[in-house]
C-alpha cells in the first residue's frame, strides 16, 4: 500500500466519523422530544384522539318497493303450452314420485309462414228461354280484390306497405315474398306494384291530367276485409 492510498483511507474513515457523530447527535435530540411528548397530558394536534363508536342500531328490515315500480322483464301470456315430463329415474331406472312444476322457460317465436292462397272463383251462366239470353251469377269480390286484377286486398297492400313505407325496390319485394311465402308470387304482383308506384302514379296524373287515387286502394282492406295483411 502507497502512502497515497493511506492517507485516502484517514481521510474516509475520518468522514466517516464525523457523519455518525451528526447522527448520534440527531438520534439524541429525537429521543429527548419523544420523552417529553409523552410526559404531556394532551396529545400534540396532529395525533387523533379516540373516538368511542356509537352502539350499533337494529338494522330496519328493507322495504319492498312496489310492483308497479318493479322493471324486470315480464313474461308474456302463452299461446301455446307444452308440458315435458320425467317418469322414470335416468340413474338408476326407478319410478319418479312426487312429480311437480320444477321451473318455465320462455320461447317468443313467430309461427310458420303459410303458403300464398291461390282462389278460383268459377262463375257458371245459363240459359233463360224466356229472356233469350244467358246469365252468370252474380259476384261481389271488392272485399277480395281490387277491380279486374288477379292480386289480392291484402298481398297488394303489403306490396304497397313495402314499396311506399319501407322504399324497398321489387327485386327485394320479389325476394321478400318468396322467402316468406316458400314460393315465388305471381308475375303478375311485381307489375302490379309497378303500375300502383306512386312516383309513376303521380307523373301520370300530371300528363294525363287524371286524378289518380293512390292512397285509397292500401286501405281498402281495413274497410272491405276482416283479415289481418298477408
Amino acid at each position: 500500500m502507497t502512502e497515497e492510498e493511506a492517507m485516502q483511507l484517514r481521510k474516509e474513515n475520518q468522514e466517516l466519523r464525523e457523519a455518525l457523530k451528526q447522527a448520534q447527535e440527531l438520534l439524541r435530540v429525537a429521543l429527548a422530544r419523544i420523552e417529553e411528548l409523552e410526559k404531556q397530558k394532551t396529545p400534540p394536534a396532529f395525533v387523533k384522539t379516540d373516538v368511542k363508536k356509537p352502539p350499533a342500531e337494529e338494522k330496519k328490515p328493507r322495504k319492498k318497493r312496489e310492483a308497479q315500480h318493479n322493471r324486470a322483464r315480464r313474461r308474456a301470456r302463452p299461446t301455446h303450452i307444452t308440458e315435458h315430463y320425467l317418469t322414470m329415474c335416468p340413474d338408476c331406472d326407478l319410478r319418479l314420485g312426487g312429480i311437480s312444476l320444477a321451473r318455465c322457460r320462455e320461447v317468443i317465436d313467430v309461427p310458420p309462414s303459410p303458403a300464398v292462397q291461390v282462389t278460383e272463383h268459377r262463375i257458371f251462366k245459363g240459359w233463360c228461354a224466356g229472356c233469350q239470353k244467358w246469365h252468370e251469377a252474380p259476384v261481389a269480390l271488392q272485399a277480395e280484390v281490387l277491380g279486374q286484377g288477379r292480386i289480392g286486398v291484402r298481398l297488394a297492400s303489403t306490396i304497397a306497405y313495402l314499396r311506399t313505407s319501407l322504399r324497398l325496390p321489387l327485386r327485394q319485394i320479389r325476394e321478400l315474398l318468396r322467402t316468406l311465402q316458400a314460393q315465388h308470387p305471381c308475375p303478375a304482383s311485381a307489375e302490379f306494384a309497378a303500375e300502383r308506384d306512386p312516383c309513376q302514379s303521380r307523373c301520370a296524373s300530371r300528363r294525363n291530367g287524371l286524378a289518380r287515387r293512390w292512397p285509397q286502394w292500401i286501405y281498402l282492406e281495413r274497410e272491405h276485409a276482416d283479415g289481418a295483411l298477408l
